[in-house]
């Protein structure tokens, strides 16, 4: 997949010099470019997006950068014809350990930043299956009608789940209200939040990249960055102190991990078909 260098150049008002492509990603194809004004950059396209791919991608990544609590890469350009999107470029240190208190407390504060509604105002999906964020007034109704429904028939299509499975989550999705603890403001999520994420700066800083950006309830973030690992315990002290999560949160952890396997049953099969009916198991 090619990088169109003539729309780089046209939007950044610099001569490309070089690109690099760069590991990582299953749906986009990334690069670092070298410009003539001297800046490194990076960039990404996609051989064939959905609609609005990069500008929602671009409008997520503002409003996360916006709120001020985490470090957000700045959006340089953006372009859904050609896809395209240039960020400015954050020099990553695999051997640097993360700050990762200092995560939790920037974690939190995001979070609590505030957002009008569950779901998005401008109503574009996000994530790789297209889900819906219709702005909704509580969490129950957003998480049945946004995410645990919409995959359900997602996952009859594809013929992935059990019938028993996906009855389970059907009737999970009609006791929300119940399962879901008490009731909390929206927040304002990353909701893509798995380690491949975040990126780790040379001086141990925790920055943030592609979200799927929406209102949500806030154990959404920390359920998903506890599926599969790679955020130290410090970090979870660290929000806890700050803002303390109401009480039963760990039994509502794999009912937010829900929504996030069945996507990935969806997309890979394996491990995640029985992962899936596991926690329908647990609510049941």
């Amino acid at each position: 997949m090619a990088l169109d260098i003539a729309t780089v150049e046209e939007l950044l008002g610099s001569d490309v010099l070089s690109t690099t492509p760069l590991q990582g990603g299953d749906v986009a194809e990334s690069f670092r470019v070298k410009l003539a004004d001297d800046n490194v950059v990076f960039a990404k396209t996609h051989l064939n997006p959905p609609a609005d791919f990069f500008s929602t991608e671009a409008a997520g990544l503002e409003r996360l950068r916006a709120a001020g609590a985490v470090p957000v890469p700045e959006v340089l350009a953006v372009s859904d014809d050609p896809p395209l999107l240039v960020l400015e470029w954050i020099q990553e240190s695999r051997g640097t350990r993360p700050d990762e208190a200092e995560f939790g407390r920037a974690l939190a504060k995001l979070h609590g930043s505030g957002v009008d509604a569950f779901g998005r105002q401008d109503r574009r999906t996000t994530g790789s299956r297209g889900l819906p964020n219709e702005p909704c007034d509580t969490w129950a109704e957003f998480y049945a009608s946004q995410r645990l429904l919409p995959l359900v028939e997602l996952a009859a299509a594809h013929v992935v789940l059990g019938s028993d499975t996906l009855a389970g989550i059907e009737s999970i999705a009609g006791r929300l209200t119940e399962l879901g603890g008490p009731a909390e403001d929206p927040a304002c999520l990353h909701g893509d939040l798995w380690a491949g994420n975040r990126l780790v700066d040379v001086n141990g800083a925790s920055w943030l990249i592609d979200p799927a950006f929406h209102g949500g309830h806030r154990e959404f973030d920390l359920a998903m960055m506890q599926l599969f690992g790679g955020f130290g315990p410090e970090c979870f002290a660290a929000y806890e102190e700050v803002a303390p999560l109401a009480s039963g949160a760990e039994d509502r952890v794999l009912l937010h991990q829900l929504a996030p396997l069945t996507v990935h049953a969806i997309k890979f099969g394996g491990s995640y078909v029985p992962a899936v009916t596991q926690v329908v198991s647990f609510y049941s």
